[in-house]
């Protein structure tokens, strides 16, 4: 039973997230949906990371176990899968960049070492024409440089409880943030966020609060204040996913 490792990009506006639900449309669902019209049998696609509605990626990982491989002789097995996925993904805004074979024991989600999630802000006054839905749009102007000393302090291990849902089923709230940038070109501010991997709306609420240092709200000290409470409402607010994107997962 050949196993796939599929990197996928998606537009997580038509979605209620990458899991499988039963209140509307996910990513994992219209993949599955992809391969089983491809084999002709039903398979499961095991994602990464699971990110929310709303929330985009251009670097998702997955893998799925074909049963066989519809043979196709002008091509090889890995541009035989992407391009039938992608067929049969065509009414979707989701697109398998790559499609690489793998050994039984690689598991998209258990055997990464790595994620790194971008938050895109516009800091702009007029609306978003062309990246609605894909940015947060932030009117009041922001102090990037601010922000970048401030979240310093979210580097390395810690307790993250004032930076994750209430509704997070994470064990611990223990992570190590390997990396966190802020960056501005032009309007664009990108909040770059990496770590083995995180807690659920870990990243959303740490752009909420660097908004709020941003703006002058906040200090450094405030955030680091925020990260040492160990309470959710010591935190800034949750930043809208439209501006998430997880852009890479990476392994051995």
């Amino acid at each position: 039973m050949p196993r796939f490792k599929l990197t996928v990009e998606y537009d997580g506006r038509d979605f209620v997230g990458w899991q499988r639900q039963d209140n509307g449309p996910s990513v994992q669902a219209a993949l599955e949906d992809a391969a089983a019209a491809f084999c002709g049998a039903r398979v499961l696609v095991e994602g990464a990371g699971r990110t929310d509605a709303g929330v985009h990626a251009t670097g998702q990982i997955a893998h799925v176990d074909f049963e066989s491989v519809p043979a196709d002789r002008s091509k090889a097995p890995e541009a035989t899968v992407r391009d039938a996925m992608n067929f049969h993904l065509r009414e979707h805004a989701i697109a398998v960049l790559d499609a690489v074979p793998v050994d039984d024991d690689f598991h998209a989600r258990f055997s990464a070492i790595r994620r790194r999630y971008c938050y895109r802000i516009v800091n702009r006054r007029a609306p978003l024409a062309l990246d609605a839905g894909r940015a947060w749009q932030v009117a009041v102007p922001l102090d990037a440089d601010a922000m970048a000393d401030a979240a310093e302090v979210l580097l390395g291990h810690h307790d993250f409880t004032s930076f994750r849902s209430v509704q997070c089923q994470s064990k611990s709230p223990e992570k190590t943030l390997d990396r966190l940038d802020v960056v501005r070109e032009g309007d664009d501010i990108r909040i770059t966020a990496g770590a083995r991997s995180f807690l659920h709306n870990q990243v959303r609420i740490i752009v909420g609060s660097l908004r709020q240092v941003g703006e002058g709200k906040w200090t450094r000290k405030n955030l680091a204040n925020a990260l040492a409470a160990r309470d959710r409402a010591a935190a800034g607010p949750t930043a809208p996913p439209d501006g998430l994107y997880l852009v890479e997962v990476g392994y051995e």
